[in-house]
């Protein structure tokens, strides 16, 4: 075996190794991303109906923010999930920001203090102006480090990012226009928006841009994803919906980790739309049918 084949093995085998040994929630933390990919898809697929019709925007909605009527892509709602989490329930409150005159030192020591990665710059009446971060921080001493300067025909992208990095203040340094989600927006909505973007937290905002509040990834994560007992009660209702009543005790659930396993004797039309209805519920993971027909 010659060096690129002890190479290439070596590789392969490292492929199917974790990096790092396991922490005993290892497994549940890999199962609750791929259950907020799957509830961030989905809300994907509902702002994509709701493109196909035309926009309802709030006539005092801050630029590059509307509202849509457009039904779920899952039809209606059952009881149990008639109340859809928004962004105002899972937001934090209030919110660290900074003014755009706030010298770039003073940034990095609030940046530090609160444990964030990023914050809110906001103008003297709280609109939202722009988020400053680590990122823009770091890349201003990476430019004033290295001296470098670019040349008299120098890449458009790279003059502007130097004349970025020699900025003072926040109003120099922010990332504009922020992205931002209104208040009233679904936890779904702005999972899709902060994947879209690959931004960790959002600027919450009211219809006049101001700022009330921030959102992040992981709060975001923890709204779209119930736990069983929510699975369970949601199951209950599409059970209740499908089945004719003679039918309904004879149908169990069980649900573990967003595993749902129907068991029980049921007529075979009926065991196949149950199936497909409890299957279309964003937060489970998997159906396991043992229904047999009657």
């Amino acid at each position: 075996m010659n060096q690129h084949e002890n190479f290439s093995a070596g590789a392969e085998a490292r492929r199917s190794l974790p990096s790092r040994h396991w922490s005993p929630g290892e497994g549940v933390r890999q199962d609750m991303l791929v259950r907020y990919l799957g509830a961030v898809a989905t809300a994907a697929a509902e702002h994509a109906m709701a493109e196909e019709k035309p926009p309802r925007t709030s006539p005092n909605a801050a630029p590059g923010t509307q509202t849509s009527d457009a039904p779920s892509a899952r039809g209606p709602r059952s009881a149990s999930a008639a109340r859809v989490p928004l962004v105002r329930d899972v937001m934090e409150v209030p919110a660290a920001s900074l003014r755009d005159d706030l010298p770039y030192r003073e940034i990095a020591r609030l940046l530090a203090r609160e444990q964030v990665g990023a914050v809110p710059v906001v103008d003297t009446e709280d609109r939202v102006v722009g988020v400053v971060s680590e990122s823009d921080l770091l890349a201003k001493v990476a430019f004033e480090a290295s001296g470098h300067r670019p040349g008299r025909v120098g890449r458009l992208r790279e003059r502007r990012l130097q004349g970025k990095a020699m900025g003072e203040t926040a109003a120099d340094l922010m990332t504009s226009p922020a992205i931002t989600v209104l208040p009233g927006a679904t936890v779904g909505e702005a999972a899709w928006l902060a994947a879209l973007s690959r931004l960790k937290r959002i600027p919450v905002t009211d219809h006049e841009g101001r700022l009330v509040g921030v959102v992040g990834r992981d709060a975001l994560l923890q709204a779209l994803i119930r736990d069983d007992a929510g699975i369970q009660a949601e199951v209950e209702d599409r059970i209740r919906a499908v089945c004719a009543p003679g039918d309904r005790k004879a149908v169990q659930v069980v649900v573990h980790d967003g595993i749902v396993e129907l068991t029980g004797q049921v007529p075979s039309a009926t065991g196949d739309r149950l199936v497909a209805e409890v299957e279309a519920i964003a937060d489970v993971v998997e159906v396991k049918n043992l229904l047999g027909a009657t």
